[in-house]
């Protein structure tokens, strides 16, 4: 068996502070919040996807939108 491809979808909370550095999920969610990787914060827990994750690691990522970009609007 292959341990990565057997791992559960969403990310353990040790491996959000391994790939952090942080201990708290409210950290956590600002680390990962910088750096675009989707995410959500539910109460004193972060949910993340490990897809998220490898997607984020090759390069790929997902900024939310602040709103409407006035500058690009003629």
């Amino acid at each position: 068996m292959n341990a990565v491809l057997d791992a559960p979808e969403l990310m353990q909370r040790d491996e959000l502070r391994d790939l952090t550095g942080k201990a708290h999920a409210a950290a956590q969610a600002a680390w990962l919040a910088e750096r675009g990787v989707p995410h959500r914060l539910d109460g004193r827990r972060v949910i993340l996807s490990r897809s998220h994750v490898r997607d984020w690691l090759t390069g790929k990522t997902v900024r939310q939108s602040g709103g409407i970009n006035w500058g690009a609007v003629k």
